[in-house]
């Protein structure tokens, strides 16, 4: 059973599932994967996103916080905190959970006009760069679905997979612009997205001109720490 239980938690791995899904994704019948589905939920192990899938839940994350194994953050808080120093912009790590963006990590810049985004602070997956990159590696069923209502394009992701980072003006919140890149597990899944962002008159309306190379290679180098942890 227990393998049965991993199975689902597996399958949820890649993000929202309903239960045919989680059905086809980890072999069990549909009243097995029910059961269990529910059965960690009421764990909090496994939560519903706004369409009633099936998403990995908050007790997973407090877990591996408390137990201080959460490679990701431990290998990227310092990262950030140069990558603030670098571009003298506040710099962010964000991880998809369900529809929505949660900010796991933060480095804020200490003084002047900042865009400043609390850790756990819940933002849409249908504007920022952040939303553009955690979205442009998902599957082109769930890409399609979340175009609906975003303020990017088919195309916008395209180019964003073609060059590895992301830039937005205005998107998520007027007057602020950010730019965005991805990082990948050791098995080539995206798992976040780092950025900066800061007030338009710094960043520019072309804000991947000034800070793509630098947000890029902090992506790139807590991905590489990553595959040698």
């Amino acid at each position: 059973m227990l393998d049965k239980t991993m199975s689902v938690l597996t399958a949820l791995e890649s993000g929202p599932a309903s239960l045919a899904q989680l059905v086809r994704l980890t072999g069990l019948s549909r009243p097995t994967a029910h059961r269990l589905a529910v059965a960690l939920e009421r764990h909090r192990m496994v939560a519903r996103d706004s369409q009633g899938r099936f998403i990995l839940g908050p007790r997973i994350t407090e877990l591996s916080i408390a137990t201080g194994e959460d490679r990701l953050l431990a290998v990227a808080t310092p990262i950030l905190a140069q990558l603030r120093d670098h571009t003298g912009e506040s710099a962010q790590l964000y991880r998809r959970q369900g529809d929505v963006r949660v900010c796991v990590a933060a480095a804020e810049r200490m003084s002047g006009l900042r865009d400043t985004v609390p850790v756990g602070s819940e933002l849409p997956m249908t504007a920022g760069s952040a939303a553009q990159v955690l979205l442009a590696w998902e599957d082109s069923e769930r890409i399609r679905r979340t175009l609906r209502g975003a303020h990017f394009t088919a195309a916008t992701l395209a180019q964003v997979r073609r060059r590895r980072w992301a830039e937005s003006v205005g998107e998520r919140e007027p007057g602020v612009a950010s730019v965005s890149a991805p990082v990948f597990a050791p098995s080539g899944r995206i798992i976040a997205a780092v950025s900066v962002s800061g007030p338009l008159e710094r960043l520019t309306r072309s804000p991947g001109r000034l800070h793509a190379p630098a947000v890029l290679a902090a992506a790139n180098k807590i991905s590489e720490a990553l595959r040698h942890t």
